[in-house]
């Protein structure tokens, strides 16, 4: 049931390459395969026992045996959200990816490869098998962004090939050292190993894993390489970044740092919240400076990124539900404001505030596009209605009783989000149209739907989040309890 995410895109991505496949081909057989996995992902979800908090669908078999390696898969309420984001979002890259787009059969081969493997990372119950899915989409995307990118492609592609192999290196290391300093004679995933070692030993080794997924989320000031890699990647492979790959650095964060370590986690989470703090105030301030459209939402999601490291560093019941819901919804309405920038973009040849005006003129400009991306900011910004909110506010209704500064601090936060993507929106959108802009090539009909299907989830799970709720209770309660025994002690 699970190997299929793993090894149907990789099987479809070599048929890609056989001889007298055609452009038309590649794109039609990887939008099937990953739409395919989208349903079945809900089927999966349709399947799932929701009171049950242990791994469901297991599959495993010996792998690497004299090293203790294994394939094993599995998923829980906090995985399947996440592969069924994965999923639908790597069907709306490739519909929304332009037809003349050079070097097709390889680019669809590299985004089948990237979605299979991140699915096997969100999977993955062995430490090992996990790190080499982690970093096998360390590849494509900076193949994506280095022949498919803007004009500082090099740099942007380079910049976060370094940054994300450090942060491989960082995590490999906290694995091998778990297994090594527990005694352990394989990498299965076991909460029980850290038990085995001494505080001072879980501490480092919890830094290591919160430097290294730092990294991938990223937080500051580790945040570089996001906003450079945002601006250059091509519209689809933005959507994919921020709407999923950065949610590999946050799943990391919760699986393998609170779920490894949870005394350590105790001790270190006062810091952690801080963190975020820190994350959340600098994302949020350097978005308002921002004049390229792209910036702007880049490092808008750093600031959201923090949210999830406060909800995860107080980890109660609610606040875990708060992340996670806070990664789903981080995914869609991420993913809608990358793809009405680049349509923006697309039909205008500028994402610089200082030179659009106007565009939601309904003769003239881009009203369709103006009200999805109104729609978008208003949820970002935590408007009620919208997964935003729900996800915000179970952030901060359960962290505010463990860190209420913190919690404070980053409330205060929210208020900014609103600032920011006000000016944005009234900058872009309002206003009387540049008389540069009144002859843009006309809208497809085909354009608008993935923006408004990201829109219909985005406002459905806002009005009804029981049904994310129902699926990951019992995970995000069942990680939460090592911490009420060591708090008991």
């Amino acid at each position: 049931m699970l190997s299929v995410f793993i090894w149907i895109p990789a099987i479809a991505a070599l048929i890609g390459f056989l001889p007298g496949v055609t452009p038309r081909f590649s794109r039609w057989t990887a939008f099937t395969v990953t739409f395919g996995l989208f349903i079945w992902s809900l089927i999966l979800a349709g399947r799932f026992e929701q009171l049950n908090s242990n791994w469901q669908f297991q599959e495993y078999a010996p792998w690497i045996e004299s090293l203790g390696i294994t394939y094993h898969l599995g998923v829980d309420g906090l995985s399947l959200p996440l592969l069924i984001l994965n999923g639908l979002l790597t069907a709306i890259a490739i519909y929304s990816t332009p037809a003349h787009t050079p070097r097709p059969k390889f680019y669809y081969a590299l985004i089948l490869l990237l979605n299979g493997a991140v699915s096997g990372a969100f999977l993955a119950q062995d430490l090992l098998l996990f790190f080499v899915l982690y970093e096998m989409e360390l590849i494509p995307l900076y193949l994506f962004i280095a022949i498919w990118g803007g004009q500082n492609r090099q740099y942007a592609a380079t910049k976060f090939l370094m940054y994300t192999a450090v942060s491989g290196i960082f995590i490999l290391i906290a694995f091998l050292g778990l297994v090594g300093f527990s005694g352990a004679s394989n990498f299965a995933y076991d909460p029980a190993l850290s038990s085995l070692l001494p505080l001072s030993t879980q501490i480092p080794l919890l830094i290591i894993i919160l430097l290294g997924f730092g990294v991938k989320i990223p937080l500051v000031p580790f945040h570089t390489w996001l906003p450079d890699a945002h601006v250059e990647a091509s519209t689809p492979i933005s959507v994919l970044l921020a709407g999923v790959l950065l949610k590999l650095g946050t799943y990391g964060l919760l699986r393998f740092g609170l779920g490894l370590f949870p005394q350590a986690w105790s001790v270190l989470a006062p810091w952690l919240a801080t963190w975020a703090v820190a994350s959340v105030l600098f994302g949020t301030f350097t978005a308002i400076a921002q004049k390229d459209m792209k910036k702007t939402i880049a490092y808008s999601s750093i600031g959201h990124m923090g949210y999830i490291l406060l909800g995860a560093a107080a980890a109660t019941p609610v606040s875990l539900m708060g992340t996670l819901i806070q990664m789903v919804s981080h995914g869609l309405i991420s993913a809608l404001l990358f793809l009405m920038v680049g349509v923006v973009y697309e039909k205008t040849g500028t994402r610089d505030l200082t030179k659009l005006k106007g565009l939601l003129n309904p003769e003239q400009g881009l009203p369709v596009i103006g009200s999805l991306m109104v729609l978008a900011a208003m949820a970002s910004a935590g408007i009620p209605g919208m997964a935003g909110f729900v996800a915000e506010f179970l952030c901060f209704r359960g962290s505010l009783s463990v860190f209420p500064i913190q919690t404070l601090f980053c409330m205060f936060a929210t208020g900014l989000t609103a600032v920011y993507f006000l000016l944005l929106v009234n900058r872009a959108f309002f206003g009387r149209i540049d008389e540069g802009m009144t002859d843009l090539p006309p809208m497809k009909w085909s354009e608008p739907i993935p923006g408004i299907i990201l829109a219909v989830m985005i406002i459905i799970l806002g009005m009804q989040p029981s049904w994310l709720i129902n699926i990951s209770k019992a995970t995000t309660t069942a990680m939460q309890e090592p911490l009420i025994t060591i708090s008991q002690r």
